[in-house]
């Protein structure tokens, strides 16, 4: 039998949409001599729905989404998440995968496993299941299960759901997994061990299928999988695009291994383009606007925004200050001319002028400090919001994970902004990006490269003069913020300074008041500032 793996990229609550975006695959997939179709969890609604789920009408839409689909198939198995609503005490929904043939429900699939960590927050919304769900399809087996299930890890659950294929009394031709898994760096090569164990392990092959598509800050990056009994890529689904891979079960056992999707600096790259474009997209905007401030990282920002809107959709302003070096306002303007969007240049220094004349009777007998900085980095911050209300454009802010972690930017400046591009990217990874826009040939000014970092808000500034050197400070930053390392672990496993650990620990801690603030940032790390990483701002602890 033919079998059809269609990753989707669905609008949440978009039911219409969604639907036909089903009911266009059903029938290629059918065109295609496809016996079954299967579609990624919760296809109907779009994943995740978070608070959604408790409004009765949205279920209500969903279920009228659900009807339509359940009567429309017809001469081909489908197989898609959704929505299951139940009652008695516990909560009101399972995350299931109904089976669908010839307009009837055959079979069902509670996800049993709902995972509560990162991004995660399912036992909010869901009860779990308690039963593996192996359902017979045009002769074959197949164990049904939905995205966390196949995902067991003794250490954070009690039940492992796919023991159930294992030991029953019959085991499975084949195991599928339905799955909206977002995308970080270095989340494929996990896919392919673990599922490479599974099937390996019990000798049977994976149907795996994602969802593809932006969703506010997550990223979903598809590549779904087919890996026969031996642990083999066999085929698998495009990245970061909607695509349909057609499977032959006659194919199951045979030692067959495709080139495996590699993971690299670009399809961080990708995952950053796919998450500007349905952002901006789904929210109804088509234009963007940025500061160009001749440094790295708004000069990657404006390299993302026109790959993914196109570069006549994208407005980039420089706006120099006494103390903006000529090589800034060429270098950005040169990378404008490269990249082929608008640029525009407002002059500061007048506005700075007032602002100081105004302050003046208050500030009387102080001394300038970082105080007269960030006024500079404010006035930036509300001429682009001007800019953005008046043309329209959804106002990109240009900050790195770096800084955002240790608080080297300004609330209300550099950080205003509808979207923060770069929120996630550390900086040395922001250079890895630039030289990834330049392999073939130069996108970005090699001076924007190569020059020291510098926010240019006063005489001679760099940021080393407050920070430790990007290479030494980003390994400190994943050890603390992702591994979750202790000081005393983190200067034993990377050689860093004790004074340098603590005081990078000590500013993380001091700014958790700004990352609240800020715009929402596109996740391409394990652990993203955001509804990931949950932190108080008033708190006491003492590493």
């Amino acid at each position: 039998m033919k079998i059809a793996l269609v990753q989707t990229n669905p609008v949440i609550g978009a039911f219409d949409r969604n639907l036909e975006k089903v009911f266009s695959w059903i029938d290629k997939a059918r065109a295609a001599g496809c016996n079954l179709v299967i579609f990624p969890e919760l296809t109907l609604c779009g994943y995740p729905p978070q608070d959604l789920l408790e409004r009765p009408s949205f279920l209500t839409g969903h279920d009228k989404a659900l009807a339509r689909l359940v009567e429309r198939v017809e001469g081909i198995t489908c197989i898609i998440g959704v929505l299951e609503q139940r009652q008695g005490p516990g909560k009101k929904l399972y995350n299931s995968a109904f089976v669908i043939e010839d307009g009837q429900i055959v079979e069902r699939a509670r996800k049993q496993l709902l995972p509560t960590y990162d991004v995660f927050d399912e036992t909010r919304y869901f009860e779990a299941g308690t039963e593996s769900t192996i359902f017979s399809c045009h002769g074959l087996h197949f164990g049904l299960s939905i995205c966390e299930d196949i995902w067991w890890d003794h250490t954070a659950y009690s039940v492992n759901p796919l023991n159930a294929f294992v030991v029953g009394n019959v085991v499975p031709d084949c195991l599928i997994n339905i799955s909206a898994s977002p995308y970080y760096h270095g989340k494929l090569a996990e896919r392919l061990t673990v599922f490479g164990s599974i099937c390996k392990e019990n000798n049977y092959p994976l149907l795996y299928v994602n969802q593809v598509g932006g969703q506010d800050g997550l990223v979903f990056d598809g590549h779904s999988l087919f890996i026969n009994n031996l642990g083999e890529v066999a085929a698998f689904g495009k990245g970061f695009v909607e695509d349909m891979v057609v499977v032959d079960s006659d194919s199951f056992d045979l030692p067959f291994s495709a080139p495996a999707p590699v993971e690299s600096i670009e399809t961080v790259e990708q995952a950053l383009v796919l998450g500007v474009r349905d952002y901006l997209h789904k929210t109804g905007f088509r234009k963007a606007v940025l500061g160009l401030s001749g440094g790295i990282d708004s000069a990657i920002t404006a390299a993302v925004a026109c790959r993914a809107l196109g570069p006549e959709n994208v407005l980039c302003v420089a706006m120099p200050s006494p103390y903006t070096s000529k090589a800034s306002v060429d270098d950005a303007r040169s990378l404008a001319a490269n990249l082929g969007c608008d640029f525009q240049l407002l002059a500061i220094e007048g506005l700075m002028e007032q602002y100081r004349a105004i302050l003046k009777p208050l500030f009387s007998g102080m001394d300038e400090d970082v105080t007269e900085q960030n006024i500079q980095a404010r006035i930036r911050g509300n001429l682009l919001m001007a800019i953005s209300n008046k043309m329209g454009g959804l106002l990109l802010s240009t900050g790195n994970k770096s800084e955002m972690a240790i608080g080297y930017c300004t609330l209300y400046g550099d950080m205003s902004g509808g979207l923060a591009v770069l929120a996630d990217v550390p900086k040395v990874m922001v250079y890895e990006l630039a030289h990834f826009y330049n392999r073939k040939g130069e996108v970005i000014p090699d001076y924007i490269i190569t020059r020291p970092p510098t926010a240019e808000l006063k005489p001679d500034q760099c940021d080393q003069d407050d920070l430790p050197p990007y290479e030494v400070l980003d390994p400190i930053l994943v050890a603390y913020l992702e591994e979750h390392q202790s000081i005393e672990e983190i200067v034993a496993n990377h050689g860093a300074d004790l004074d340098t650990v603590k005081d990078v620990v000590r500013r993380i801690k001091l700014n958790e008041y700004k990352r609240k603030q800020a715009p929402l940032g596109i996740k391409v790390t394990t652990k993203a500032f955001g509804a990931g990483r949950r932190y108080p701002v008033v708190q006491g602890f003492q590493e």
